[in-house]
């Protein structure tokens, strides 16, 4: 007996659609290994009409008022709430994240993220008016940029989908939005929601591959493209992007290091990291994968961490023991798997290192120690549930080594003093540093990096002001 698949389509204008030429790509559960929907494979005349479907809304929802936009985002968050357990069995098929978790940890933020945006269309402030110069008034206006293209990537579907068009949203901007091609399900679910919502055009969703993307970065409508995305990604964007001076948005990989001192409180940091190393499979750029722990706790430490990744259990959905899921693709099994085959013969693997089961694409909580700076698995991410660990002997050199990656996204120290917890955080090139905790976001607070890890912000009024473009009028005061 044969399944029907689930036929997942392009949101454009208001309407559910195939793509134009009729072209579609599998869409496969990662936990099970298994084909369960198609999705349009979109080309240049999907994105033509989205694009076209955008540009036509702009104008009528730059005009709407912030207390219409508000109203427009908070019954999106309503519907989203209301609709919980669909969003939820949406995302965990497409990404094999356990459904506990997933209700109880992302879809709760989720909600409150569009909420915060909602309060924030109304609260845009500029500079006051004023004179500043003899007879003239100077007045600054906020303004939304116009179309967006965004590119959201598939570890985290739903939430960075509302990263995504929530701030753009509000500010009045009209939004052209492509899921990543593995994890498509949940975006088209939330277009469903969205539908009733929100003016035809306002919101739309293109579903296809890295040339889908492209063919969205390179048009000439949108005024901005957004990614979150590898590394490569971001930059071929910007490349694009740079041909017409698009506005760019990028948030891309991360390395974060993770600074024990030898004063922290031990139990905690390891059952703390241990969490934020290995949630969603390690599949986040502000994972706790580069533990630098100091020498004279070294080894308890490690013997420690490698105990709590034994006790960390990766399975199927609908267990409620596991922290984790599988691995999104197999391709990113392979890499994962890859970094640890290729590992210097001074590494050592002190718990996990190598795959669970047959089915799905699941990967052991993995420990690795003896490392030396320049090892390829420190300077490159991983994005898989393996945390390193390092020693260092000051705090000098725990800066050169927490330092010394060329990304710059997210940080974490572990002291009780608080003297020094303030140098690490003054010293430490990263967009976030957390002090005796790792990974918390809350939707009032800035998310984003430096270097390699891109630049502009997701979250907090930061986030939704790079969503406007700044203009200066000047009028005369002799009429």
């Amino acid at each position: 007996m044969t399944t029907e698949l689930r036929r997942l389509r392009n949101y454009i204008g208001g309407e559910f659609k195939d793509a134009a030429d009729g072209r579609t790509t599998e869409v496969v559960n990662p936990a099970t290994g298994e084909v369960y929907a198609t999705a349009p494979l979109s080309g240049q005349a999907d994105v033509d009409a989205a694009m076209a479907a955008a540009a036509a809304a702009f104008p009528g929802w730059r005009d709407t008022t912030p207390a219409e936009r508000q109203k427009a985002l908070l019954k999106i968050a309503d519907a989203f709430e209301a609709r919980a357990d669909e969003l939820v069995a949406a995302e965990s098929e497409n990404t094999g994240k356990p459904l506990g978790l997933t209700a109880s940890e992302e879809l709760p933020p989720m909600v409150d993220q569009i909420r915060f945006f909602a309060g924030a269309a109304r609260l845009l402030e500029g500079r006051s008016a004023g004179e500043y110069m003899d007879g003239m008034t100077s007045i600054i206006r906020r303004e939304p940029v116009g179309v967006c293209a965004q590119v959201a990537p598939w570890n985290y579907p739903m939430m960075m989908a509302v990263w995504k068009f929530a701030p753009a949203i509000a500010a009045g901007n009209t939004v052209v939005l492509k899921p990543s091609d593995t994890t498509p399900a949940s975006t088209v679910l939330m277009a469903e929601i969205i539908d009733s919502v929100l003016p035809k055009g306002v919101f739309n969703v293109v579903c296809g591959d890295r040339e889908t993307g492209k063919a969205m970065v390179e048009h000439s409508t949108p005024a901005m493209a957004s990614i979150t995305g590898s590394v490569r990604a971001g930059m071929q964007v910007a490349e694009s992007a740079s041909k017409d001076v698009k506005r760019v948005h990028l948030e891309l990989g991360g390395k974060a290091p993770v600074v024990v001192f030898e004063d922290a409180d031990i139990p905690k940091a390891v059952e703390d990291i241990a969490v934020a190393g290995y949630f969603n499979a390690g599949q986040d750029c502000t994972a706790a994968t580069r533990v630098l722990v100091h020498e004279s706790i070294h080894d308890e430490f490690v013997a420690a961490l490698a105990k709590a990744a034994a006790d960390t259990k990766t399975g199927a959905p609908d267990d409620e023991d596991v922290l984790y899921g599988p691995l999104n693709n197999p391709n990113q099994l392979q890499q994962v798997a890859g970094f640890i085959e290729r590992l210097p013969a001074h590494a050592k693997v002190e718990a996990g290192g190598h795959r669970v089961g047959e089915k799905g694409y699941f990967y052991a909580p993995t420990v690795v120690s003896g490392l030396k700076q320049d090892d390829e698995i420190i300077q490159n991410e991983v994005f898989g549930p393996v945390i390193t660990v390092q020693s260092f002997t000051d705090e000098s050199q725990a800066l050169e080594y927490a330092n010394g990656v060329e990304f710059a996204l997210a940080s974490s120290v572990w002291t009780k003093d608080h003297g020094r917890a303030m140098r690490m955080s003054k010293n430490l090139d990263f967009g976030c540093v957390w002090i005796n905790t790792h990974i918390p976001l809350v939707a009032e607070m800035p998310h984003g990096g430096f270097k390699k890890s891109g630049y502009g912000k997701d979250l907090s009024a930061y986030g939704f002001e790079d969503y406007t473009r700044i203009k200066h009028v000047m009028t005369s005061l002799d009429g």
